[in-house]
């Protein structure tokens, strides 16, 4: 088949290149070397350079990285001087031959393997490292805050082990978890070129087995869940069961992804087919030219470990990868090799590069939110010199136009959180009233609406009578927070689990989560009180085009997140009245839509029915959808002989800022004659086109 960036046998056209193509990647069986083994301080430049000069123009101080060789004076033993420039820089070594070969790696297919080199910076490393180094010795860590500054050896766990009893419960979870989503027997077709559905519940698989590694990890005693990474683990097992999307390596957009998605894991992106290496930060293939395979630039990844430019919303200032940092602490110039070469080459090939941005975490300030910001075209390459003293290159990219915003919303966001500017269309800056740990602001930005109808703003449910326990409930007296694998008797009431991590995402599902009661002496700080202390997430009330008000978050919301419950008053259900539009019947009937496994939700010992027509909280302005991204879950706190049960909303799926919080309302039942059907405008491919 011809391939997709040939025009004919041995050309490369200039023209609009495919973005949707996708490429088949060979290995490069041989390569020239980029650089001549001895240059000839009296010869000019020639064509034996496999690389392309970059072009300028070249800011003050800067100078072009090529061509590198000797002039005619005599410099110092080991360096030369650029004609024009007057100043003398080290002569790189030899490349040597296959130096940006994509090796084959049990990661699985396009991804590329470790190098083994000492380099720490923006190179690429084994998938089951234990640290993730931005360079500079910092640690990029993911979601949960995992990650340990050490040196990158690894680790003997039981999980190695597969005779171990651990291993075969993790074996037995990974298929029931797969055959649930029917991702046993994957088309291929699909899982070449996958849609928004696909890549959803790839990641959903994804994080649903790494949340319970981390549950499973959290009791083992020996060695800390931290230093599992289950991450990695959950990352491998889906590469090895085939659990993935987009296979094959491609220039431009990839299926499914969109414009300011977000990942909290580097292995998200490596499952999703947006960047293939889990740690190197520039991802290339190759590509054949003139007969040749030359490498090009798919993606980079740029997450502040580098002295790169990037508070510019449509141009970044890249730095290249390498030579920063070393085991034995020396510092060397980059050189024109691997991804550098590759960025290099896309300059003069004008293919599009994707583009993520790795940005603080609110929730946890060491861990980083992987923004996908698009496609850009490199516009410029230029060599200088870095804070440490060492020749860096550096690559100007700029976004392509008429892509949605992603890293610039999260600019605005960030500064009307910093009150630089303001939020367009507050009418209220707080409609709780302080009630929240947080702001919850009231906008409108599609008419003249000032508001929804009155109602008393509550935090709590409120029970006229509280639930009876038919047995003694049990407290703790954990005064400094319960604790995974102690005898507390709220763990043991979760089988022995903490059902959540401290970051408030939920480790189980489908099961009755026993939170701490009023009887308990712990903090409200516990892990085991999340949905009783408060807001995690900036959220706002907005009106919408067609639904009335809805709700949404300025932060991201990652998989599992707590989001807030259900606040209202408790009613009986005979006295419900169906004119009431701010219901939670968890009597209704829920049909599987969203991406969660077939089986049925775990059930309210009685009939709850919430009214938050004139007492509630955020939860009341949370809109009804086909394709929903939230989910409730039931959660019980007991208190000596009695126990309270209330909803609690968690995220489905990792949840960019402003995107509208949906659930199911689900189905009611037969004999409910009084309830209406009302015409549901979500806007899914799943739409039903009406709800209750």
């Amino acid at each position: 088949m011809e391939h997709p960036f040939s025009s004919g046998a041995d050309s490369v056209p200039t023209g609009p290149i495919n973005k949707h193509a996708v490429l088949t990647v060979k290995p490069l069986r041989r390569l020239v070397p980029i650089f001549p083994t001895q240059p000839d301080s009296n010869a000019p430049p020639t064509s034996n350079f496999a690389s392309i000069p970059p072009t300028g123009p070249f800011p003050p101080g800067a100078a072009p990285f090529f061509p590198f060789y000797a002039s005619n004076a005599t410099p110092k033993q080991g360096t030369g001087t650029q004609p024009g420039h007057g100043r003398a820089y080290p002569i790189p070594s030899p490349v040597p031959i296959n130096s940006f070969k994509s090796p084959v790696s049990a990661a699985g297919n396009g991804d590329i393997g470790s190098s083994r080199r000492s380099t720490r910076s923006r190179t690429d490393l084994d998938e089951d490292d234990y640290s993730q180094s931005d360079g500079y010795g910092n640690m990029d860590i993911g979601s949960d805050g995992v990650g340990e500054k050490k040196s990158v050896t690894r680790k003997k766990t039981r999980a190695g082990n597969p005779n171990s009893s651990y291993d075969a419960d993790i074996d037995s979870m990974v298929n029931s978890l797969l055959r649930s989503f029917n991702l046993l027997e994957i088309d291929t077709f699909r899982q070449a070129n996958s849609d928004k559905e696909f890549v959803d519940v790839v990641v959903v698989v994804y994080n649903l087995l790494r949340r319970k590694i981390t549950q499973l990890d959290d009791v083992t005693a020996g060695v800390s869940a931290q230093a599992r990474r289950p991450d990695l683990r959950a990352g491998t097992i889906c590469m090895t069961k085939g659990a993935r999307a987009n296979v094959k390596k491609r220039i431009g957009a990839v299926p499914g992804v969109d414009v300011g998605d977000i990942f909290f894991f580097r292995m998200e992106m490596c499952l999703v087919g947006v960047h293939a290496p889990s740690m190197a930060g520039i991802d290339y293939m190759g590509v054949k030219v003139s007969g040749d395979e030359e490498p090009l630039a798919v993606s980079i990844v740029s997450s502040g470990g580098y002295e790169d430019e990037g508070d510019d919303g449509e141009v970044l200032i890249y730095s290249g990868q390498g030579g920063v940092q070393r085991k034995d602490k020396q510092q060397m110039d980059q050189q024109l090799v691997r991804g550098n070469l590759a960025l290099e080459k896309s300059l003069h090939r004008a293919n599009e590069v994707r583009v993520i941005r790795g940005l603080k975490d609110y929730a946890h300030p060491t861990g980083k939110v992987y923004v996908y910001d698009g496609l850009y075209k490199i516009h410029e390459s230029w060599i200088e010199k870095a804070k440490s003293g060492v020749n860096i290159f550096k690559y100007k990219l700029v976004r392509v136009a008429g892509q949605p915003e992603a890293f610039t919303l999260w600019k605005s966001i960030q500064q009307w959180k910093d009150g630089v500017t303001t939020r367009p269309g507050v009418i209220l800056p707080d409609l709780t009233s302080g009630s929240e740990s947080l702001p919850v602001s009231l906008v409108n930005e599609v008419d003249g609406e000032k508001g929804p109808a009155y109602f008393t703003y509550t935090s709590s449910l409120k029970y006229v009578k509280a639930f009876s326990s038919t047995s003694s409930s049990p407290f703790c007296n954990c005064t400094g927070g319960c604790q995974p694998g102690s005898i507390c008797p709220c763990v043991q009431s979760n089988g022995g689990y903490m059902s959540y991590t401290s970051l408030g995402v939920l480790l189980s599902h489908n099961s009755l989560v026993h939170e701490c009661g009023k009887s308990c002496v712990c903090p409200l700080s516990c892990r085991n009180r999340i949905s009783q202390a408060g807001l995690k997430a900036r959220l706002e009330v907005f009106k919408t085009k067609d639904k009335g008000w809805g709700l949404r978050s300025w932060d991201p919301i990652r998989a599992g997140a707590f989001i807030c419950e259900y606040a209202g008053i408790v009613i009986a259900e005979n006295g419900m009245d169906f004119d009431d539009n701010y219901i939670f019947d968890a009597t209704r009937s829920f049909v599987p839509l969203e991406p969660f496994p077939n089986d049925e939700p775990a059930k309210f010992p009685f009939p709850l029915i919430i009214s938050a027509k004139n007492e509630g909280n955020v939860g009341r302005f949370m809109n009804h959808s086909c394709s929903p991204n939230v989910y409730w879950q039931p959660i019980v706190r007991e208190s000596q002989d009695e126990s309270s049960f209330h909803v609690g909303f968690f995220a489905i799926k990792h949840i960019p800022p402003m995107q509208e919080l949906t659930y199911n309302y689900g189905l009611v039942s037969a004999d409910k004659a009084g309830s209406r059907r009302k015409e549901c405008f979500c806007g899914s491919s799943r739409c039903i086109g009406y709800f209750y």
